[in-house]
């Protein structure tokens, strides 16, 4: 019989080589990797809060009454601390005054968004957005209510972001932007 003289397998050598070239390969798709993650965070969030406003709308024209979307950090009730990032609700505001009361509906409610995401308002929209049977944001006063809420990435330095842009017609739209800096 004849004996093979050749080995199958791997030396040390080929094997650190392919672990050095493992490594150079996940260090330069790691960046991008954490750039689509915060990408997707932040248009999650945006969508999430954007699908409660076309909500609210719709609810108020649905039931020719006041619908309100506030943030809330309970889910019971509404608050003016704090940003939109604590979570928010929907509900049928029945006696016009943007607080949910003992016997209307809610109709939605948020749970909190993830750190590092914040949320806020500009003053017209820092604390609620309000919802004629007509579909238009009015606050409950009866003075139009347009406004702007950014969802960024907690940073001190220039962030992408996204914006909802709430017109006198009461329709959201979204934009891609880039922001200063994301509150602490």
């Amino acid at each position: 019989m004849a004996k093979k003289s050749g080995c199958a397998g791997f030396t040390l050598i080929e094997l650190l080589v392919v672990v050095a070239l493992m490594v150079i390969l996940q260090s330069l798709a790691a960046p991008a990797f954490s750039a689509m993650v915060n990408s997707m965070r932040l248009t999650t969030a945006t969508n999430s809060l954007f699908s409660s406003l076309l909500l609210a709308r719709s609810e108020a024209i649905k039931r020719n009454s006041r619908a309100v979307v506030c943030k809330s950090a309970t889910g019971n009730a509404c608050i003016t601390s704090g940003g939109w990032e604590q979570g928010w609700i929907v509900f049928h505001d029945a006696n016009n005054n943007a607080a949910l009361d003992a016997g209307e509906d809610l109709v939605s409610r948020e749970q909190a968004l993830p750190q590092p995401i914040r949320l806020t308002g500009n003053d017209p929209v820092v604390s609620y957005v309000s919802y004629t049977p007509m579909g238009r944001t009015n606050y409950t006063s009866g003075g139009f209510q347009a406004g702007t809420l950014t969802v960024c990435t907690q940073s001190a330095t220039s962030v992408a972001a996204r914006e909802i842009k709430i017109s006198i017609s009461g329709r959201p739209r979204t934009l891609k932007t880039t922001v200063a800096q994301c509150p602490q």
